[in-house]
């Protein structure tokens, strides 16, 4: 008889790793708010903030510079893009999963 693999299983969903639904619950639950931010010399910062939830932000800045074309950075619980991309971004998050009502541009 072959050995059977084991399968990973997630801690907080109790599905395996390959089914687990704990990132769409996360999504649906957090409140992310856009806005603007001035920096040296008047040039403009967008800053995604994510509040006290956890998420994959570095994996989900590097997809976001790429969507705006614009070089940034992750500090905390923020995304910081360079340049004016507020509605850019939420649509980047809407096309993600993320609900409309949980996302405020400020």
């Amino acid at each position: 008889m072959a050995k059977k693999e084991l399968i990973g299983i997630c801690p907080k969903c109790s599905l395996p790793i390959e089914l687990c639904v704990c990132e769409s619950l996360e999504q649906e639950k957090q409140t992310i708010t856009i806005f603007i931010d001035k920096r040296k010399w008047g040039r403009a910062m967008t800053v995604v903030n994510f509040g006290n939830q956890k998420a994959n932000l570095k994996k989900l800045s590097k997809k976001a510079k790429g969507y705006c074309a614009s070089g940034g950075t992750v500090k905390g619980n923020t995304i910081e893009i360079q340049g004016d991309h507020r509605r850019k971004l939420k649509k980047f998050l809407l096309n993600l999963g993320y609900t409309d009502e949980n996302i405020e541009i400020i």
